[in-house]
């Protein structure tokens, strides 16, 4: 079993940043893979970027060269890193877990594939 706690979220100008966290705990962090996606009411899980156990990355077109995905093992943490916000990222943001040690991008953009999820944090960008 893995527990998620996400934070970080709240309110922000256009244009402005934000950094969210994800803090992990129960089984060994490091042989999961991480995501960030997002989801407003009445619409699907959106993937937004993911980090494999070794570190590589993986985002969405829409937030590529904005946003950042990073994870410190030695924390149990996933960190999303949002420059440039855009009233479009307005959002409850949530952070995944599965426990795959792969590489493969159409994978780990699949919500369907994640077996742990936090309870979200909310992201309001204003224009």
């Amino acid at each position: 079993q893995v527990q998620l706690v996400e934070s970080g979220g709240g309110f922000v100008q256009a244009g402005g940043s934000l950094r969210l966290s994800c803090a992990a705990s129960g089984r060994t962090f490091s042989s999961f893979a991480m995501g960030w996606f997002r989801q407003i009411p009445g619409k699907e899980r959106e993937f937004v970027a993911a980090i494999s156990w070794s570190g590589s990355t993986y985002y969405a077109d829409s937030v590529k060269g904005r946003f950042t995905i990073s994870r410190d093992n030695a924390k149990n943490a996933v960190y999303l890193h949002m420059n440039s916000l855009k009233p479009e990222d307005t959002d409850v943001y949530y952070c995944g877990a599965v426990y795959y040690s792969g590489t493969s991008y159409y994978f780990l953009k699949d919500r369907y594939q994640y077996n742990y999820w936090g309870q979200g944090t909310q992201v309001t960008v204003s224009s």
